[in-house]
């Protein structure tokens, strides 16, 4: 299926929001800093791929090669939209950081 531009853009700020505000509030609340985004391929991983998540434990080796596969096939647009979403956890990343070097202290 194919998406418009202006689809894809707007898609592309919601997952860059979302996982920016994820990012904070777990980043603010677990007081660390890279958290989102450490976790960010993992919650990919489970928007890409339709394995039930107890088979990555019983059929590791089918579930790794299923999870490539879906990984492999992914359009471009597919590609752009989580791209932005990882850059969104890694922003909140630094903008925890550079608010904590400032000298506010949350939680």
């Amino acid at each position: 299926m194919e998406m418009s531009i202006p689809v894809l853009l707007i898609s592309m700020l919601l997952f860059f929001v979302l996982f920016f505000g994820i990012g904070f509030l777990l980043n603010m609340i677990l007081r660390t800093t890279w958290t989102m985004a450490v976790l960010s391929p993992f919650v990919f991983i489970f928007f890409i791929d339709q394995i039930p998540f107890v088979e990555y434990f019983t059929a590791p080796v089918a579930s790794f090669g299923h999870v490539k596969e879906r990984v492999l096939s992914l359009a471009l647009a597919d590609l752009l939209i989580l791209s932005s979403g990882f850059v969104g956890a890694v922003a909140s990343g630094l903008v925890i950081r550079a608010l904590r070097a400032k000298g506010y202290r949350m939680f």
